[in-house]
């Protein structure tokens, strides 16, 4: 199995300016020795290591880590999109081992439709060129421009990281199916099952309350185009890895839980990331 989306953290680089001490478990050092338990005990052999920082220091850091640790599987990093100096920093970037994606964050930016800007769709461009797919950290006010985005650059690889953020706490659930069955029109959007533990009730969800957004997504974008992702760390605020594994595995539906479980856990984030497997190359 792989884990399609991960994070780690050291709280003395100050890179996270989201982290603060009233976020309780959070707030601590997350590296590879406290992941690495995890992945043994319930047979995953890889990760994809996501950004969680909007620097380029960070992601050096997180391709420092992949270094060291054969099962990460790559990373997932930051560039400034709205820099004009963002071809020479890509290309610079690339000639290390490591990167297979990149993530701007989205949700934290305060215009909604910033990745509209004509810097940042001609830098998009340049990932296209690398055949570099995007994260898209996204919530439903993001949905209009992103959109338009897939359908301006059709062979732009993305990625709907955490399924959008459904409101699960407050059950909310027709106008984001709506939004969710939009996005899934374009082949080149997919959607990572992903970061829902944290969307719901804390501590007080059930595992069914994730039933009827997991069934959209797999009706709408098929078993082909969905990643599974356990949001390690950030899931911590809301359950535990093995619940984040849980609640995926068993709101699937039958015939994809039966026949078509290894694309969703395994194999469409080697396709989608391109992914390779270090360990037989290191052996």
């Amino acid at each position: 199995m792989i884990d399609a989306h991960q994070h780690f953290w050291k709280l003395e680089r100050a890179d996270y300016s989201w982290l603060s001490k009233d976020m309780g478990v959070l707030y601590q050092d997350y590296l590879p020795e406290n992941l690495q338990p995890l992945l043994e005990k319930h047979n995953i052999s890889g990760t994809v290591l996501v950004q969680a920082a909007p620097t380029y220091e960070e992601t050096l850091f997180l391709l420092s880590l992949y270094e060291r640790y054969d099962w990460i599987c790559g990373v997932v990093g930051w560039l400034d999109l709205a820099s004009p100096s963002f071809p020479k920093q890509l290309q610079s970037i690339m000639k290390q081992p490591g990167i297979v994606g990149l993530r701007p964050m989205l949700q934290d930016i305060e215009q909604n439709d910033w990745i509209l800007q004509d810097q940042v769709m001609e830098n998009l461009k340049w990932l296209i060129q690398y055949n570099l797919p995007l994260d898209l950290l996204i919530n439903k006010k993001h949905v209009p421009s992103i959109l338009t985005l897939v359908q301006a650059l059709p062979d732009l690889l993305t990625v709907i990281d955490h399924m959008a953020k459904p409101n699960i706490a407050g059950r909310e659930l027709n106008e984001w199916k709506e939004e969710m069955s939009a996005l899934a029109q374009f082949p080149n959007v997919w959607c990572k099952l992903s970061g829902l533990m944290t969307e719901a009730k804390p501590f007080a969800w059930k595992t069914e309350d994730f039933e009827p957004y997991i069934h959209h997504i797999v009706q709408t974008f098929g078993s082909s185009r969905l990643l599974f992702g356990s949001d390690w760390p950030v899931c911590l605020s809301a359950g535990s890895y093995e619940e984040a594994l849980q609640i995926i595995s068993e709101n699937l539906p039958e015939t994809v839980k039966h026949l078509e479980a290894d694309k969703i856990f395994s194999e469409n984030a080697k396709a989608f990331y391109k992914l390779k497997d270090r360990r037989e190359n290191n052996e």
